[in-house]
């Protein structure tokens, strides 16, 4: 985004819409923020790669938004699709101003919850 205004131009980074598209996804109830096998979201969402699941492509006010989510097992997988779609572009709409286009969501894997072992 890039808006002209009388004390200069306003600029939001790809990252910065990044940041905002993963935690709103976060939010969203199914969407795994961690993992207990290994491998996992922790990848996305590690420090250093907060963006790494998400890329943003835009133009002057549109933006494209594709994002990667691993999802818990037993969620209605579309349904959680569809929420993250409208909770991305709601919220980086509202917090950059930015006309979202389109979000793309892929389900890159399932993860089963791993309850506390009984002693």
């Amino acid at each position: 985004m890039s808006e002209n205004k009388m004390n200069g131009q306003i600029q939001i980074a790809d990252e910065v819409v990044g940041v905002i598209a993963v935690t709103a996804a976060l939010e969203v109830e199914g969407v795994v923020s961690g993992s207990h096998h290994g491998k996992g979201i922790t990848e996305f969402f590690g420090k250093k790669g907060h963006t790494k699941c998400v890329k943003v492509v835009k133009d002057e006010n549109d933006a494209v938004v594709d994002m990667e989510i691993i999802v818990k097992f037993g969620t209605k997988v579309q349904k959680v699709a569809e929420e993250v779609q409208e909770r991305v572009k709601s919220t980086v709409e509202t917090m950059t101003g930015l006309n979202v286009a389109v979000v793309n969501v892929s389900i890159t894997g399932v993860v089963k919850e791993v309850k506390a072992e009984e002693e």
